[in-house]
């Protein structure tokens, strides 16, 4: 059964009724919209901001949130009109395991501190929404570079595992939104590369000091990328 509401001038219409163990979406989404289920739907879509961009989680469907929603629907096959619907929807629901994580990621790969996300440089809830928040990206980048597998060497740590291994008083990973990743499929410096039309404002790797065995990726306020041997 479809039904039309108007929120704000904005006539919204539900999709296909859809019981999804993480989030089930009841209307359909577009310019103008805004509220909660606007928010779940950037953070899913957050991997695709566009170049060097980073898409806003802040509830409000403006341009930025419909240009990110057709890049998705482009890079699936949908049809790319930047309007949230059931399609859109359907592709999210298998794109996303019961606990919100998109399936090629989980919480665990990033935190192999603690089981409790506690100790960083924030709550331990807002560390584990950040990470969440990264998972999306990463899969957004896993997609892009031909859905083959992308390793996590280190995520969230305390400061206690931050000191451990010698991270920086000042590390993004206290906060659980880096990622570091490691080679494989792919190389370090493709990794990079690629990563800047994802959404992450952090990019460091080979050529930085001390990054020359991985990349680090994260969501530091303003964007500060270094990777200088693969030309970044």
């Amino acid at each position: 059964m479809l039904m039309a509401t108007s929120l704000g001038g904005v006539v919204a219409t539900a999709g296909t009724a859809h019981a999804d163990g993480c989030y089930t979406w009841s209307r359909t989404l577009s310019q103008g919209t805004s509220g909660a289920d606007v928010t779940q739907l950037q953070i899913r879509v957050a991997g695709y901001p566009g170049s060097g961009a980073v898409l806003a989680i802040d509830g409000d469907y403006g341009p930025a949130t419909a240009a990110a929603v057709t890049r998705f629907q482009s890079a699936y096959g949908l049809a790319a009109d930047g309007v949230a619907g059931p399609a859109t929807f359907s592709k999210l629901y298998a794109l996303q395991d019961d606990d919100c994580t998109p399936v090629h990621f989980s919480y665990a790969e990033l935190n192999d501190c603690n089981s409790t996300w506690a100790g960083g440089a924030v709550s331990a809830a807002t560390a584990k929404s950040n990470a969440l928040r990264t998972m999306w990206k990463l899969e957004a980048l896993r997609h892009a570079l031909g859905d083959q597998p992308i390793t996590v060497t280190s995520g969230f740590r305390s400061h206690a595992c931050n000191d451990a291994v010698g991270g920086a008083s000042s590390s993004r990973h206290l906060y659980g939104d880096a990622a570091d990743l490691g080679a494989g499929p792919h190389s370090l410096c493709k990794l990079a590369q690629q990563a800047r039309n994802h959404g992450f404002n952090g990019i460091l790797g080979p050529g930085y000091p001390d990054h020359n065995d991985h990349t680090h990726l994260d969501h530091r306020p303003s964007r500060f990328w270094s990777a200088p041997s693969c030309g970044i």
